[in-house]
């Protein structure tokens, strides 16, 4: 019924007077009452010009004939987050953000809904949201940050991160730290790589929750604007047609996302974000199903931190339609899915083309036969594990090496810095997982100080933790069940042998059963870290990762 359960009838003469102290016109109440949820703020680089994409929404809103009201969504930065108890409060966010709406959008009885997001956790959390709510929707996000520009290199805020590993082992100066710092980040939009909210923003369009061009048009560019304003006039399309998120999210819809993703290589929380909102949306999206699809997607594009390219190029290469008619003429897609265009993913990509193969390969000549996402199992990962398999050196798709054991990011962050990790080990840090962080911190800092003193291809790392979309090299995450569960990462100890073999889904810990039912029997579960306030309730509810890290009930 929406808006009307509000405004109609002599009985809501008080819902029409406060509707009126808004300022609003008896015109303006009698129209279907649109929600702008915009997730502006001025901390979080991707958010900081929202307002502007917000104002666009409402002027394409108010030219189809609706009325707009915005209320705010909160949005963490998971850069500035990084490496301190910041961290620990941004997968958390995630389902802050969808219950938050959902409280805002059915206490005031909106018709329709426009998203606004950008970066990590929000795009997943109003995905969520909408798929709980199922008023007719759609997503326009601010937009990818362009690349800086650095001694003639296009580049992004994950060399920033790798930089302080190379100052620290002394291949740059700390001047040029500096001068790569003043250039990586030129302004405003989502860092500028496949990071995790530029995957996520990408995925939303392959979903058919966005309009074509919603992933990868650059957050200053005037065409993201004139986006903007075709998203508000196509909600009130979808509202007049009755098309709803439970009708575009599918599970072809969700299965074309995970395709998708393997051919761009996106960031390895996608993994943790596509299971969590296909749950709101009533489909189970199990981890096997994840190396299924790899086993037959090329990885088409290589774009930083695995490549030299960023979403800008993408943009210019054609963007998502071109990704998806490229993977298109081996049949890899279900274009009978209807998307937020009111036209399926076939109509919506017909005609579409690759503009720079050197950016989006031809399906003839891929970066590998396999998608850039693996899954792992065996002993140490009963419930599966995620690699970046694209952007992990060759040679160490296969590895074998002692565990270096530590219980916390910053243990580890110490002794890589301290230079105490040699080539071949295998770093573990454990009881960083959703429970056990609490929050499931990102591990960008420990991978790009990896990669910044040259062990990416000569070290692996393995934790229940998760990383940054903006991580490269070795590096395992999402082991489930995680250490703080009782997983059996939490039985490892210092220099015990772990294999690692990438293409053949293997993560084994080469300890005998005997031994690690001994090991058992004196593990005792951690102290919680975090005893009050919001955390202390997400540790007590949330699941592992291979769930999704969503929350019991």
């Amino acid at each position: 019924m929406g808006s009307e359960a509000m405004k109609t009838g002599l009985e809501k003469a008080p819902h029409r007077s406060l509707l009126k102290a808004l300022g609003l016109t008896d015109e303006e109440i009698n129209r279907p009452l649109v929600g702008i949820v915009n997730s502006q703020n001025d901390i979080v680089p991707g958010h900081i010009h929202l307002d502007e994409i917000a104002e666009a929404v409402k002027a394409g809103v108010r030219m189809a004939g609706g009325t707009p009201l915005e209320f705010p969504a909160i949005a963490v930065c998971d850069g500035m987050a990084m490496n301190h108890l910041g961290m620990k409060y941004s997968l958390a966010s995630r389902e802050l953000i969808a219950d938050s709406i959902e409280v805002m959008a059915l206490a005031h009885a909106f018709d329709a809904l426009v998203f606004i997001p950008n970066c990590d956790k929000v795009v997943p959390g109003m995905l969520m949201a909408a798929a709980r709510l199922n008023l007719p929707s759609i997503f326009i996000s601010g937009g990818p940050m362009l690349a800086g520009r650095y001694r003639g290199k296009d580049i992004s805020v994950s060399n920033v991160f790798e930089a302080v590993g190379a100052a620290r082992s002394g291949k740059i100066t700390e001047e040029e730290l500096k001068e790569i710092e003043e250039e990586a980040c030129p302004g405003c939009g989502s860092c500028a790589g496949m990071f995790t909210a530029n995957s996520m923003n990408c995925l939303t369009e392959v979903l058919g929750m966005a309009l074509p061009g919603n992933g990868t048009i650059p957050a200053v560019h005037a065409a993201r604007k004139r986006l903007a304003k075709k998203a508000g006039m196509q909600v009130m399309k979808l509202l007049e047609q009755n098309i709803r998120p439970l009708d575009i999210m599918t599970e072809g819809a969700f299965h074309n996302a995970l395709t998708v993703d393997m051919a761009l290589g996106c960031s390895t929380n996608t993994v943790l974000h596509l299971p969590a909102i296909a749950y709101e949306a009533g489909i189970e999206l199990d981890l096997d199903l994840v190396n299924e699809i790899s086993k037959k997607t090329p990885h088409l594009c290589k774009l930083s931190p695995a490549g030299e390219y960023h979403l800008q190029d993408l943009n210019e290469a054609g963007g998502i339609p071109a990704v998806m008619a490229e993977l298109n003429k081996i049949n890899l897609l279900d274009l009978s899915c209807i998307t937020v265009t009111g036209k399926t993913i076939g109509e919506n990509i017909a005609g579409k083309k690759v503009l720079r193969q050197e950016v989006i390969r031809p399906v003839e000549n891929p970066y590998s036969s396999q998608g850039g996402l693996a899954v792992l199992w065996g002993n140490l990962a009963p419930d599966g594990a995620v690699v970046k398999k694209a952007a992990v050196a060759p040679n160490m798709l296969s590895h074998r090496g002692p565990a270096r054991v530590f219980n916390s990011e910053e243990e580890a962050v110490e002794a890589i810095l301290g230079q105490k990790i040699k080539p071949g080990d295998v770093i573990v840090i454990r009881y960083e997982g959703p429970k056990g962080g609490p929050g499931m911190r990102e591990m960008l800092t420990p991978t790009s100080a990896v990669a910044g003193m040259g062990l990416d291809d000569k070290v692996a790392l393995i934790t229940d933790g998760r990383f940054s979309g903006a991580t490269r090299g070795a590096s395992i995450g999402h082991i489930s069940p995680e250490a703080a569960e009782g997983g059996p990462l939490a039985l490892v100890e210092e220099g015990d042998i772990i294999r690692i073999n990438i293409n053949e889904g293997i993560l084994e810990l080469e300890v005998g059963e005997e031994e690690l039912a001994t090991r058992r029997s004196r593990w005792v579960p951690p102290e919680p870290k975090i005893r009050k306030g919001y955390l202390a309730k997400y540790a007590q509810l949330v699941t592992s990762a291979n769930t999704g890290a969503r929350l019991k009930g």
